[in-house]
């Protein structure tokens, strides 16, 4: 079972998430419905993240570094059609919205990140 951090300002969509984790065994942190929270919950122990790219008017990509620094693995979920900041192209995205299968592919992946 992983320690996953929710960080999406969307209730539903982390409530999505958070049953989605659990359904496959996971616990979730959070969720964090914006920056200032999510930043404060990466103290938590935590084996991975899913990070909504868009926090109202911020962008997650503070609490992103912090979590690159402690070596945890994340995804973004992201619905934009946008590229992400130069220092995070390429990183694993979890599309919005998403289904159960991508959603879980994602988290094994982060998963299997983590375990290395």
């Amino acid at each position: 079972m992983a320690r996953i951090l929710i960080v999406d300002d969307e209730p539903l969509i982390a409530m999505l998430a958070q049953d989605f984790l659990e359904d496959l065994g996971h616990q979730p942190v959070g969720p964090a419905h914006d920056l200032q929270t999510a930043l404060s919950l990466t103290s938590e122990p935590m084996d991975a993240a899913i990070l909504d790219v868009s926090l109202g008017a911020n962008k997650s990509y503070d609490v992103a570094r912090r979590l690159k620094a402690n070596e945890i693995p994340f995804a973004f979920s992201t619905g934009a059609p946008e590229p992400l900041d130069g220092e995070f192209h390429g990183a694993l995205t979890l599309p919005k919205p998403f289904s159960f299968e991508t959603f879980r592919l994602v988290v094994n992946e982060l998963v299997s990140r983590g375990a290395g």
